[in-house]
């Protein structure tokens, strides 16, 4: 084994594999034991990871470098796995035929809260061409990440995400309905140390063993309503950080069904609780000096660049175009509402958290942060939009529009995100700017995906209707 391999083979007999390994590392796990179980998985549409677990025999026998196949319908599917006809490249008449999900080695990692596991994220390729799947939300990503590179830049994020914790099971909830969820705390927990201590065990086990899988947490902390809870992860280049939100999404609610708890990053849980943000920092660099270009010592009160003007104006314009992305499901425009520290207006402010995008840091930590995004974001989309639309107001050398001052919920005069799916659709079907920035075949995808969605609501009588309605009508 090499010395490289020798480093990241963090386990010797009788200890555990944590955090990640090279491929080679892996192998020398999978011959003498230490690791029974490698899981191939992808992103779908919804941020879910799907994919294969393979068995230890299995891998030794195959090259794991052809990855595997599955069935093209998982990137055309609603959260219910179900299969509208209407996708141009998945159908009936194609067959529902197989794409190919191939290791990015970079991602292998030892999966500390389960036994003698591996798990690597996969990019989704055509097995026939051997082309990048233009609608996979990873390759979208790397895709405006390339652009971003060829212009000399790097981009990196950081997620902010909260969410709530049930005493009861996901089945439990399941069986219940949905109705009478009981959370795990019965007060206002924001920055509450002593509430978080009634769930600190469970809290310190997702730090720690995001800490051994090599996803690092900055911090924890009670958030604004019973049983709510805030995570922040350390920023990262762009790519790396949405492979983490995505594993942290994921194991977090594995460590759940481990101790018969559950957990929601639905946006509105429930419309007398505050809603799940799933906050974004951006910061753009110089990939060859290593600096932070957002950051100008010159570029008067805030120290903001032209260029970190222009990525922010392309940002601020382009907002309603893209809001599917930061917004995907019905539910997610329950979030946005009055004073309710979730935005309602698209304007930039120094430091005002009833701004849609927040100005924060010094130096090389000057960053925007975007407060519209919540917790039900898909971290590949939301960063896609915001990379997007950036690089193409640095491109277009848009202007800035002054800073906002002031409570922005208050003011009526200025743009506004949009009020529901059905409007957010409309932005995303009208704009031009997002087929430029997607490419037609994946703006058209995620159109009609969106569409889907809003579909099945209109078509859905809900218990609140019925309470309405039953008697009165």
């Amino acid at each position: 084994m090499s010395e490289k391999a020798l480093a990241n083979f963090k386990s010797i007999e009788g200890t555990k594999m944590n955090g990640l390994i090279t491929k080679e590392a892996l192998i020398a796990a999978l011959k003498n034991g230490s690791i029974d179980t490698v899981i191939l998985a992808f992103c779908d549409m919804q941020g879910r990871l799907m994919g294969k677990r393979l068995t230890r025999e299995y891998c030794l026998e195959n090259s794991l470098d052809k990855g595997t196949h599955f069935c093209n319908y998982l990137l055309g599917t609603d959260f219910d796995m179900n299969t509208p006809d209407g996708y141009e490249s998945m159908n009936w008449n194609n067959g529902y035929g197989d794409w190919a999900a191939l290791p990015d080695w970079s991602t292998l990692r030892a999966v500390p809260w389960a036994d003698q596991t591996a798990i690597v994220l996969c990019d989704v390729y055509d097995e026939k061409s051997g082309e990048a799947i233009p609608i996979a939300p990873r390759n979208l990503l790397k895709s405006q990440l390339q652009k971003a590179e060829q212009k000399g830049f790097e981009i990196f994020t950081a997620s902010e995400l909260e969410f709530y914790l049930f005493r009861d099971s996901f089945e439990e909830l399941y069986q219940k309905g949905y109705e009478n969820m009981e959370t795990a705390g019965h007060y206002n927990e924001d920055y509450n140390l002593l509430q978080g201590t009634r769930n600190e065990p469970f809290y310190q086990k997702i730090r720690r063993n995001m800490a051994r899988a090599d996803i690092p947490i900055e911090s924890s902390k009670g958030e604004a309503c019973m049983g709510q809870h805030e995570i922040n992860m350390r920023y990262a280049e762009a790519l790396k950080a949405a492979d983490n939100h995505i594993m942290f999404k994921h194991g977090i609610k594995e460590m759940c069904i481990q101790d018969q708890l559950s957990i929601t990053f639905m946006a509105k849980p429930n419309h007398q609780w505050t809603g799940s943000s799933g906050h974004i920092h951006i910061s753009l660099w110089d990939k060859q000096k290593r600096e932070n270009v957002f950051y100008d010592p010159a570029g008067g009160t805030y120290r903001m660049s032209e260029i970190m003007k222009h990525f922010l104006a392309g940002v601020l314009k382009y907002t309603r175009d893209f809001t599917l992305f930061f917004a995907p499901y019905i539910n997610s425009y329950k979030r946005y509402a009055q004073e309710s520290w979730a935005p309602v207006n698209i304007v930039w402010s120094h430091d005002n958290r009833s701004s849609g995008y927040r100005i924060v840091g010094e130096g090389n930590s000057l960053r925007i942060e975007t407060r519209i995004p919540g917790a039900d974001v898909n971290p590949y989309l939301a960063y896609t939009a915001l990379v997007g639309t950036g690089l193409y107001g640095i491109e277009q050398r848009l202007d800035l529009e002054p800073e906002f001052k002031g409570n922005a919920y208050q003011d009526h005069h200025v743009p506004k995100i949009p009020g529901s799916l059905h409007e957010a659709i409309q932005c995303w079907e009208n704009s031009d700017v997002v087929k430029e920035i997607l490419g037609e075949k994946a703006a058209n995808h995620y159109l009609y995906t969106a569409k889907w969605e809003q579909q099945q609501y209109n078509q859905a009588v809900t218990e609140w209707e019925r309470r309405r309605y039953f008697e009165q009508c």
